[in-house]
């Protein structure tokens, strides 16, 4: 028996509805399928599934978002086509089945001893061979030595009828059947598998939500507050959702997302969150997740602890828990401001990771207003800082060896060494304006010691999620603060404090016998402090920093004397700040600084900060001084009776593809008749599949049957 592409005919009814069933149910239709399936889950690994619509306007644009989310590429798994592919799939593959078993059954039971002698002589593996025995005789022993091989043997006598078949015994064997159970266990995996897809996947949701007018739901506010039109029972026989649950609280609602919002599934239980545990690798990314529960019955009032972690679920009352994630629970944060127009006034702020805080600058008409909401808190960053890729290469230090090592073996191995710190906490927020423009800080706790002398202060920036970061360098003072940079931005700001700067700077640096040079110099200096303070325009509107110097040298400066000009005005700089420094700490009732090579790394480091000052997008900064950590642990809910039926399809598709693909369907025919004293014996050999052991087997079974030597 052999599957044909063909599907099944019926002889009655109308042509349409014939046609149908044969398309329906032929190999060639099921095989589209299984392709189309293929296809959508290709796309659905490629594109991230039930993402927010703002990742996908981001990644591919308003056009091709929208088109995805109409086609809902978005939730393949779940969308209604593909479920409508499954569908037809399992009922194709059935009618297969229907059409094939019947074949298959009858096939299984034949051991077709009923071939013609003449129809030996045409198969490709024969042999013919005189035997010193009674046809009988010969027929009883072939067919014994063809059992003890594992063979299933039957003998038939012939006397000579009907006409045109000669007298004798025909010995007909058969090895290898399992291989035509394997094409039914093989389909028949693929009906148990869809089956158990369409089980798990959204149609039971969907069907439900149908039938109890059920809707989903898109506005916000506490779970609590969600109408009841909006929520699946507890006896919902299939769902997956996930279940956020911070520390010391608990919760008994899954939220399933949808296309065109959530459903909230209520549980039989309710899961408290007693501790969150996280451990991670030294290059800081996650080893273990782990969460102690307890579950609380909602109709018994019984407690049950457990322990969730990855890989490693829970199953309560039919409902299998995963440990899918973690994230903030609602810590509680204490922020302190970072004036960075120099005019501001530092103040404290406390919020909730998650929550905003409503922020007013001025009064009146003119006030300006943002909202300071708190996205993340990291407690732990581990970064690598080797700093390795400075300078140049020593040619005295050049291993060849070292280096064709550094090149070859594990894909882990890299030719710079790595050097991973905790850096330790850091806080992300959005400043939101009264347009409803939001851009995201990212800003650490603790200076870091990045190999220029002074540890800084990193605060970083970006205008939309697709951008990476963008930090600001900042020098923390001797105290390891922010306190003497703030100080030195204020007094820049501040004209009066910029001019005692340049009195002193212009009294150090010339000799007071000459008091006009002094005050030329002043004079410059006042000029060149009032650009890079960004009081006074250097070339176009006033910016501040090194730009509005070097904007200000392009117009001023012929080209040729830029550069010697450029050296000279950083200097000046240089030294008016180093004054406004000592100023501002006389001011603040602190020793001056010392003229050493750690002021001075200090001061390098502040020029650059104060230079890129004026492009930092909000007139403040906000650094972490204190938080509460509460953590939070997301489960996957899910009561899926459908992989029961997949794990089963599964064993029969192993099973199957093994039968079809290492068991080989052999025949084999011999055919005893009288010749004078003796036997003339033909035999013959069929196989599904032409192999090198057909060949061996063939030759083994001549030489033991027939005695007939190669």
């Amino acid at each position: 028996m052999n599957a044909t592409t063909q599907g099944m005919t019926i002889r009655r009814g109308p042509q349409a509805l014939r046609s149908a069933l044969e398309l329906l149910s032929s190999m060639r239709f099921a095989i589209a399928l299984l392709t189309l399936i293929c296809i959508a889950s290709i796309i659905g690994t490629v594109l991230k599934q039930q993402e927010p619509l703002g990742n996908y306007v981001n990644q591919f644009g308003p056009f091709w978002a929208q088109l995805f989310l109409s086609a809902r590429l978005n939730t393949v798994y779940s969308a209604w086509w593909f479920l409508l592919i499954l569908a037809f799939l399992v009922v194709s593959t059935s009618l297969c089945i229907a059409r094939n078993t019947p074949k298959i059954l009858a096939d299984l039971k034949t051991a077709k001893e009923n071939i013609r002698e003449q129809s030996l002589r045409s198969f490709p593996h024969k042999a013919e061979a005189p035997l010193n025995e009674l046809p009988e005789a010969a027929a009883r022993r072939i067919g014994a030595g063809l059992a003890r091989a594992g063979w299933k043997v039957k003998l038939q006598q012939r006397e000579g009828v009907p006409a045109g078949q000669g007298a004798g015994w025909m010995v007909a064997a058969r090895k290898g059947a399992a291989n035509k159970i394997g094409y039914l266990s093989a389909h028949s995996a693929i009906v148990l598998i869809c089956l158990g897809g369409l089980l798990d996947g959204d149609m039971i949701v969907r069907g439900i939500m149908w039938w109890g007018g059920k809707t989903p739901y898109n506005g916000g506010g506490m779970v609590s507050e969600v109408p009841a039109r909006h929520r699946l029972p507890a006896n919902n026989p299939a769902f997956r959702g996930n279940l956020l649950v911070a520390e010391g609280t608990q919760s008994s609602t899954a939220v399933l997302n949808q296309s065109n919002g959530i459903v909230l599934q209520d549980l039989p239980f309710a899961i408290e969150l007693k501790k969150f545990v996280v451990e991670h690798y030294s290059t800081g990314m996650p080893k273990l997740f782990a969460s102690e529960i307890v579950l609380h019955d909602l109709d018994t009032g019984a407690k049950t602890t457990a322990r969730v972690e990855v890989n490693h679920p829970v199953s309560h009352r039919g409902v299998e828990i995963y440990q899918s994630s973690f994230d903030d629970g609602g810590s509680t944060v204490q922020l302190r401001s970072v004036p960075m127009d120099g005019v501001s006034k530092p103040f404290d702020i406390e919020g909730v990771v998650g929550g905003v805080s409503q922020l007013t600058r001025g009064q009146g008409n003119a006030a300006d207003k943002m909202a300071l909401e708190y996205t993340s808190l990291r407690v732990i960053n581990v970064e690598n800082l080797s700093g390795n890729g400075a300078g140049g290469t020593d040619p005295r230090k050049v291993d060849l060896r070292a280096s064709i090592d550094a090149r070859l073996g594990a894909g882990n191995k890299t030719t710079n060494k790595k050097e991973l710190r905790n850096v330790g906490p850091s806080i992300g927020y959005k400043l939101r304006d009264a347009a409803g423009q939001a851009r995201e800080f990212h800003n650490y706790m603790l200076p870091m010691d990045l190999g220029d002398g002074v540890p800084v202060f990193l605060m970083g920036m970006r205008e939309t999620p697709a951008e990476a970061f963008r930090y600001l360098r900042v020098p923390a003072d001797e105290n390891g603060t922010l306190d003497g940079f703030v100080r030195l931005r204020a007094g820049l700001a501040d004209g009066a404090l910029r001019e005692e700067a340049v009195r002193r700077y212009a009294g150090k640096a010339t000799d007071a016998s000459r008091p006009e040079l002094g005050q030329q110099l002043a004079a410059s200096t006042l000029r060149a402090m009032a650009l890079f303070a960004g009081a006074e325009a250097g070339g176009g509107k006033p910016t501040g920093g090194l730009q509005a110097v070097s904007e200000f040298l392009e117009v001023n400066v012929p080209e040729a004397e830029r550069q010697r000009a450029g050296e000279v005005l950083v200097r000046i700089i240089n030294g008016a700040l180093f004054e406004l420094a000592q100023i501002t700490r006389e001011r603040a009732g602190l020793k001056p600084l010392e003229p050493d090579a750690k002021t001075q790394a200090f001061m390098t480091q502040a020029v650059l900060a104060l230079s890129d000052v004026p492009l930092y997008p909000a007139p403040m900064a906000f650094q972490l001084k204190d938080f509460k950590q509460v953590q939070a642990s997301v489960f996957q809910v899910a009561r899926a009776p459908g992989h029961y039926i997949v794990y089963l399809g599964c064993g029969l598709l192993i099973l199957g593809i093994f039968a079809m693909l290492y068991i080989r369907e052999r025949r084999v025919w011999v055919w005893l008749s009288r010749d004078g004293g003796g036997t003339q014996a033909r035999m013959a050999l069929s196989s599904n599949r032409k192999t090198m052991e057909t060949d061996r087997e063939f030759a083994r079974l001549k030489q033991s049957l027939l005695g007939v030597q190669e």
